[in-house]
């Protein structure tokens, strides 16, 4: 078995932050590293993309220095400002956490990005490897790293 948390820590260790996105409902998505335009099937414009993305799908937050800035129940007009925070800062650490395994993104500026799932089921995180010919995906499943197909 790889160990996946390591092939991401060690690509995205250097690595600033491109984009940050909202998806569906609190869905968030960290772009890291050169953009890629993408197109959508319908040839407009779709989000673009970096050689590294983190999608954390609820239950997030942004935690500064000294407390958290804002997180996936925060007032949805507070989430932007956050966000902008976190375009620019070097990715410094790419850690999971807890025993039913969470990630954490740690930022210059002391700035963290973090999942944690609420609710019954998996942590409801991705990482992404676009840098390839072949994307790679890894989440959480039934308490252990897993690529997904």
């Amino acid at each position: 078995m790889k160990d996946w948390i390591e092939h991401f820590r060690a690509a995205a260790c250097g690595m600033p932050v491109s984009r940050v996105w909202r998806g569906y409902g609190s869905a968030l998505f960290i772009e890291l590293g050169t953009l890629t335009q993408r197109t959508r099937r319908d040839g407009s414009s779709g989000n673009p993309t970096g050689e590294i993305g983190l999608m954390i799908e609820w239950s997030w937050r942004i935690e500064d220095a000294r407390s958290i800035a804002c997180g996936s129940w925060t007032d949805e007009g507070l989430w932007q400002s956050s966000f902008d925070r976190l375009v620019g800062g070097e990715v410094i650490d790419l850690t999971t956490f807890g025993r039913l395994p969470e990630v954490m993104l740690h930022l210059s500026g002391d700035l963290h990005v973090a999942s944690f799932m609420t609710a019954e089921g998996d942590a409801e995180w991705s990482l992404f490897d676009r840098r390839g010919p072949i994307l790679i995906t890894v989440g959480c499943r039934s308490g252990a790293i897993t690529e997904e197909e």
